[in-house]
């Protein structure tokens, strides 16, 4: 009898209020977004994140979800019990959980996100992105990837240029794509996440009207590197804090830029930060613990 395949999973048992930080963690950490089950009775919330990664990678994936669940404990935020659990689970289990979790996403009539399982149908003119979890960062589930998607569908124009900074899945770069910015660009620090947005490019048949590369946004760059009208910096707010001048460096004059993945706890110094560099905040839009916002930058 053929072996059966196995994953390894993490799981974090938190509060409801702690939920969407601790998943925002292990989407970071293992590679891919995690499911989150509540018990309704206890109001406590399982977050799981799987990995097909080595046994010593996930040691160090577990060492560093700890350390970053106690960071969010001393940020004062309300983490419950807060254990960290490393076990294996049957390849087909997970795979099967995703279909319990992950649903078609819609921003207006103009985008539809959804696994390749799901049958709903696009509206008429409706741009689709068709995108399975558990294959890198970003799935358009987490409230600071929806409110990118909302403000590349809001602000599309044809011919806009755009730059995905930390792209994960490539799931911006693809739907600013589908709905017409050129060119489009996205980088991570990850090379394993460069391949698969690579990948899902070529699944969604615009791998050759964009481009993915492997960039670290904390090494220098040619100063001459093109600007463009539309970012979208989906990062930690210590790494948007540190990296704002160079992140800024890519923008046109008057071009806008979108900050997420931010703590409501952060987003003011992270805001801050941006204006006394010529920035000035449009809209902001606040859920659960995140925060984030578009800005603009001044014209000259």
């Amino acid at each position: 009898m053929a072996k059966v395949a196995s994953i390894s999973q993490i799981s974090v048992t938190t509060t409801q209020e702690a939920e969407d930080a601790v998943a925002q963690i292990l989407e970071r950490v293992m590679g891919q977004p995690p499911a989150i089950y509540t018990n309704e009775d206890t109001r406590l919330s399982i977050v799981t994140g799987y990995s097909k990664k080595s046994p010593k990678l996930l040691t160090q994936c577990h060492d560093d979800v700890i350390k970053e669940v106690e960071y969010l404990r001393s940020c004062g935020l309300v983490v419950g019990e807060g254990a960290v659990i490393l076990r294996k689970v049957p390849r087909e289990d997970w795979a099967e959980s995703w279909k319990k979790y992950f649903k078609a996403i819609e921003i207006e009539t103009a985008l539809l996100v959804k696994p390749s399982w799901c049958r709903q149908k696009a509206k008429p003119k409706q741009s689709v992105v068709i995108l399975d979890p558990g294959l890198s960062f970003g799935t358009g589930q987490h409230p600071t990837t929806h409110f990118c998607l909302t403000q590349i569908v809001a602000l599309r124009k044809n011919g806009d240029s755009f730059l995905d900074m930390g792209t994960g899945t490539g799931i911006l770069a693809i739907a600013a794509t589908k709905l017409g910015y050129k060119p489009v660009k996205g980088f991570d620090y990850d090379p394993v996440a460069v391949r698969i947005a690579k990948e899902n490019a070529l699944r969604n048949r615009v791998g050759d009207r964009l481009s993915f590369t492997r960039q670290d946004i904390t090494k220098p760059r040619s100063p001459t590197l093109r600007r463009v009208d539309l970012i979208c910096a989906n990062l930690m707010a210590d790494l948007l804090i540190s990296q704002a001048k160079t992140i800024l460096n890519r923008l046109k004059p008057g071009g806008k830029i979108v900050l997420a993945g931010i703590l409501v706890t952060q987003f003011a110094t992270v805001r801050k930060v941006f204006e006394e560099l010529g920035c000035r905040l449009i809209v902001t839009h606040a859920e659960n613990e995140w925060q984030s916002g578009l800005f603009q930058m001044h014209a000259s």
